[in-house]
């Protein structure tokens, strides 16, 4: 199941609940600030207490994590966008990958008439942006769940260590043919694999939208699963600006998650079934900011 974060206000410690399965060792994600907000990566087992449920767990490592952030862009560049659209689109992708720390790695894929590579995993930024002119209308509509459920395969593929995040662009034109169990699919492979998932929506205009009860009731789901953003839009050219400024928020969220610790630790004697309420605290006067099971920080 999904964990839940909380952050205690006014104590130097942070409290973590979750259901996961049974198992004698656990690896926590934490951020850790000095007295001047600055992130601290470089901490001693012994000064670090984590504990579960009120007893004392036994802290076996602590170590820095530098994890790259690694982005799928998926966009719906089918009858639902127009080929009117097609430069906002464009001018969107691009902004949003130039909003991205150099060295992110980036595919970029078109959903219609089906999931198709437009950019193949790359880090990059000049192939990036060129891959970017490369987005050509189409006459078919995009297949949303179909695309993310390929993205989310990709991720489940790579055994790197890194924190993934999908940003689609979707329409609501299209997918209505689209089974119960590709849905369920969908929600599993995110459990499984922990993704960051940014939903664009854009209301197709001039024509009769179908599939768009289907995209939005996803887009909704998995950016809350997610903790992602989702954002139905009416007007094409809020596309330009938007997508930028999701890049400026993966940024963000990259700064934050790469300056964490990973804790490895032993549950209390005793202990068995699920984990429940986890708790850390730092000493040296540092403080926990935020803790975590994935170290994923949207």
């Amino acid at each position: 199941m999904r964990s839940r974060l909380l952050v205690a206000i006014g104590f130097l410690v942070c409290i973590l609940t979750v259901q996961t399965g049974a198992q004698q060792q656990f690896q926590l994600f934490a951020s850790v600030v000095d007295g001047t907000g600055s992130p601290v990566t470089s901490i001693q087992p012994g000064d670090v207490r984590v504990m579960e449920n009120g007893a004392d767990a036994k802290v076996l490592a602590v170590e820095p994590i530098g994890w790259p952030t690694k982005i799928q862009i998926l966009v719906d560049n089918g009858l639902g966008l127009g080929s009117s659209n097609l430069n906002q689109l464009r001018t969107g992708v691009r902004g949003l990958i130039e909003a991205l720390p150099e060295g992110t790695e980036v595919t970029l894929v078109a959903t219609s008439p089906q999931p198709r590579f437009i950019l193949r995993p790359s880090t990059d930024r000049q192939l990036q942006l060129k891959a970017v002119d490369q987005i050509a209308p189409d006459s078919n509509v995009g297949r949303f769940v179909e695309s993310l459920n390929e993205a989310m395969q990709r991720f489940e593929r790579d055994k790197a260590s890194f924190f993934p995040v999908i940003v689609t662009f979707g329409t609501t034109l299209g997918d209505t043919r689209v089974m119960e169990r590709d849905v369920n699919q969908l929600m599993e492979r995110l459990e499984k694999r922990p993704t960051t998932v940014h939903v664009v929506l854009l209301t197709a205009s001039g024509q009769s939208a179908g599939g768009g009860a289907m995209q939005t009731a996803v887009g909704l789901n998995v950016t809350q699963y997610s903790r992602g953003r989702y954002e139905n839009i009416a007007a094409s050219s809020r596309i330009a600006s938007l997508l930028p400024e999701i890049g400026v928020q993966v940024a963000k969220s990259h700064e934050r998650q790469s300056k964490q610790i990973r804790i490895t630790a032993e549950r209390p004697s005793g202990s068995s079934g699920n984990i429940g309420k986890v708790s850390m605290s730092v000493k040296g006067g540092l403080t926990t900011v935020a803790l975590s099971f994935d170290g994923r920080l949207p």
